[in-house]
């Protein structure tokens, strides 16, 4: 069986942002990890991705946000595109009018953390 893999939109070189901590978070529970970020670089490790269309897989097991709400419904699209089979809505992601057009394109999105949905608590990864 091939690993569960996850996208991170806002992924953040910071480890004290849970753009960062989620990165960790989903590593430690062994996922393929791919950061997006459009200032590109490395995290944790990882290759950054600029865009979600620069990952190079098909399809993601898990696409998960941290992004304004603003940015967020501009990556809607996007997201879809990609297409995933689990869509999350971090907290502080979320907003009405973003969950509203997710399911208007067809997604079902999870508004919850991600990272304690893997079984890890965000503040073991403080630091």
């Amino acid at each position: 069986m091939s690993k569960p893999t996850v996208a991170v939109l806002g992924a953040s070189a910071d480890r004290s942002k849970f753009g960062n901590k989620s990165v960790r978070a989903h590593l430690q529970q062994g996922y393929d990890v791919y950061p997006i970020n459009p200032r590109g670089g490395e995290i944790e490790g990882l290759k950054v991705y600029e865009s979600l269309a620069d990952v190079p897989v098909e399809r993601l097991t898990r696409i998960s946000v941290y992004l304004p709400p603003q940015i967020g419904l501009k990556m809607l699209a996007e997201i879809v595109a990609k297409g995933c089979d689990e869509f999350w809505l971090n907290p502080g992601s979320d907003s009405d009018e973003v969950v509203t057009k997710a399911r208007e394109l067809g997604l079902d999105p999870i508004v919850a953390c991600s990272i304690v949905d893997v079984g890890v608590s965000p503040h073991q990864l403080d630091g």
